[in-house]
């Protein structure tokens, strides 16, 4: 009885024993593939080109700052922020939105109003100076009438008297004359000049009111209001630094915020110079937003750049692309973080694999290592940025390692009939190169001399015309 126990005991044992390390094996098996090994799959291929961006909104309303540019009689400067509604803000049209700095222009404005007081005061005393000149002067001309009269009246008695004297009193009115005239024509002068320096000082005393009226007109813009409604986006410098509190505005960019139409959301993203020949207008993306995880949106490429940049903290040159969102979304603001995934090429029925099970070694012939212990050539399509197309060598649902076996050298060479084929392929990549360039340079010769190409076929391949 006690064997019999001891065996049902042992047995029990022995299978669980069995069981546990059965089990323990799959889970080791399967975490090893998942980590080591890759399934080569077939269906619908994606060929697409990824990046990060940011929203903005087509269409939006600037809220500016006061016009200071187009105006001669004032001095242009940059203005200073020195307070701003916060970033997000709903406003209705006429709502405060910022305040600039008035100190310079209300210094300005004090120094133009002392200036005036100065030009008020010489002008009174200009027209008192004047005033009394030409009293005198006017007094002066009634005494040479007088005179002029006397002269006349002691020339009319002197014909009784001898010829000399009548002489000599003819002599004295010509002289009262020409002195009455010279007084005249002396008044005409100093009223002219006195007329002219009078208009010039009131022609400056306006020229200053006018310039404190513009200082005073345009003060009163340095209270910024929102021109409609909508949410407050800080407006961005040409660095991309948000134009706050404390931020100046020039008078040529006098934008201080946005007001966005969030009915139409672009996404700006920057494209390396390695994938942008791949973007077209008109393709379709793919874009989700960081702070709408669970949503996501169609879009269209509108516009690829045609002049590379170099942004901050990169050393390559990237080109601008925009895209517009088909679907519109209220919760979508400006500057969210968006990611795009542009949709270059679409294939259906291919087989794939991870780009990182193929291999190549010294003479550049792709290979992939089997599970079952093969090294198998393959001849490779299209890839994206992480699987590659295979058209030959291996077939759906096999097993491939992901990195260079230890014991790669054991692995039993196949697909030999696959090498013919990727030679040729690459023969005639290159005779199509070599032709391509025969036909650049004999083109640029026959422009340049207008004489008669001479095909060069070095590989030996009949193209056909």
């Amino acid at each position: 009885m006690n064997n019999k126990k001891f065996i049902i005991t042992t047995g029990l044992v022995i299978t669980f024993t069995l069981t546990v390390l059965f089990v323990f094996n799959k889970l080791l098996t399967r975490e090893d593939t998942s980590g080591i090994f890759a399934e080569a799959q077939k269906g619908k291929f994606e060929i697409t080109v990824s990046t990060t961006g940011e929203l903005l909104a087509e269409n939006s309303v600037d809220i500016l700052g006061p016009e200071i540019a187009g105006n001669r009689r004032i001095r242009s400067s940059n203005l200073k922020i020195t307070d701003l509604v916060p970033e997000g803000t709903e406003v209705k049209k006429g709502d405060y939105v910022a305040t600039l700095d008035r100190t310079e222009f209300e210094n300005q404005v004090r120094d133009y109003r002392e200036r005036l007081t100065e030009m008020y005061a010489d002008l009174e005393m200009l027209l008192i100076d004047t005033s009394l000149t030409m009293n005198d002067m006017r007094d002066q001309i009634r005494n040479q009438k007088h005179t002029l009269k006397e002269a006349e009246i002691t020339f009319q008695n002197s014909k009784y008297e001898t010829p000399t004297y009548q002489r000599q009193a003819e002599i004295a009115v010509d002289k009262a004359q020409r002195n009455l005239e010279q007084l005249i024509r002396s008044y005409s002068l100093s009223e002219a000049q006195t007329r002219l320096r009078v208009e010039q000082q009131r022609t400056r005393i306006m020229k200053f009111e006018r310039r404190v009226e513009d200082y005073e007109e345009i003060l009163k813009e340095f209270t910024v209001t929102a021109p409609s409604p909508g949410m407050i986006v800080y407006k961005k410098d040409r660095i991309g630094n948000k134009r706050k509190t404390g931020s100046n505005i020039s008078p040529h960019d006098r934008v201080i915020a946005t007001l966005p139409d969030l009915t139409s959301m672009l996404s700006k993203v920057y494209i390396s110079e390695i994938d942008v020949n791949k973007v077209q207008p008109g393709q379709d993306v793919s874009v989700t937003i960081d702070a709408l995880p669970d949503k996501s949106f169609k879009g269209s490429v509108v516009s690829v750049s045609n002049i590379g940049e170099i942004l901050a903290n990169t050393d390559s040159k990237v080109f601008e692309v925009i895209i517009r969102l088909e679907d519109s979304d209220l919760n979508l603001r400006p500057a969210m973080t968006t990611n795009n995934k542009i949709m270059i090429d679409e294939m259906e029925n291919v087989i794939f694999i991870p780009k990182e099970c193929v291999h190549t070694g010294a003479d550049g012939i792709p290979v992939v290592y089997t599970k079952g212990g093969t090294r198998q050539i393959v001849l490779l399509g299209a890839m994206n940025d992480k699987d590659v197309v295979v058209k030959k060598g291996i077939d759906p649902g096999t097993i491939l390692y992901m990195e260079t076996p230890g014991n790669a050298d054991n692995f039993k060479l196949s697909g030999e009939e696959i090498l013919d084929v990727i030679l040729e392929e690459e023969f005639n990549k290159r005779a199509m190169n070599t032709l391509r360039a025969d036909t650049v340079k004999n083109l640029s010769s026959v422009y340049h001399n207008n004489t008669t190409p001479t095909p060069s076929n070095p590989a030996g391949i009949d193209f056909p015309i």
